[in-house]
């Protein structure tokens, strides 16, 4: 015997609606992540400018990386405060697939710099600093931006590159390296990501 024609339909509307759920899931887990706050960059940017002209004035150079060091962790809360802003807005689940592939991504360069920062503090290199940072923090969003928009890993590059810099330049250049890196560079991609994508 055959359902009647309500229950047919109730059994279509259930099956269409998990039809849904199943290519939303799908298409977030395959999708670029483009909760990346453009507004959250250009405070990240903001505060290194901050950091940078306040640490200048610092004779002691420990006294100048503790410094960096505490901008680097109100960073990371900024970042990860606004990101999780901006996913709420446009309604696009933070912890999704590509999401946790950006972490993947810019995640092992962030902690490589990490142990790197722990033994030149040690052995009392300060000077290759800058280069670490700037490389590896551009080497972290090259990689995790492959699964974000194409913005992202642009400005992984211009790290890159001032990190290359970085690295053969002078050691007297390490300030005003950090300041185009971590200040003007995120302040300018972060403003082309706020007015490109929502943010």
């Amino acid at each position: 015997m055959d359902a009647p024609p309500h229950a047919r339909t109730a059994a279509m509307h259930e099956r269409a609606v998990a039809d849904l759920q199943f290519i939303r899931r799908t298409m977030a887990n395959a999708g670029a992540f483009t909760a990346l706050s453009g507004i959250g960059f250009v405070c990240v940017g903001l505060g290194a400018l901050a950091t940078g002209l306040y640490a200048h004035g610092l004779a002691e150079p420990l006294a100048r990386v503790r410094l960096w060091l505490g901008d680097a962790a109100l960073s990371a809360l900024v970042g990860l405060a606004s990101t999780a802003w901006k996913a709420r807005r446009a309604g696009q689940p933070l912890w999704s697939g590509p999401f946790r592939k950006f972490v993947l991504g810019f995640g092992p360069a962030i902690a490589a710099g990490g142990v790197l920062t722990l033994v030149m503090l040690r052995d009392a290199h300060l000077d290759y600093l800058p280069a670490v940072w700037l490389l590896l923090y551009g080497a972290g969003l090259t990689a995790g931006g492959a699964f974000s928009v194409r913005v992202v890993p642009a400005m992984g590059a211009c790290f890159l590159g001032l990190g290359v810099v970085a690295a053969l330049a002078p050691g007297a250049w390490g300030e005003g390296l950090m300041l185009a890196g971590f200040a003007a560079t995120h302040v300018v991609f972060g403003a082309f990501i706020a007015r490109s994508h929502g943010g």
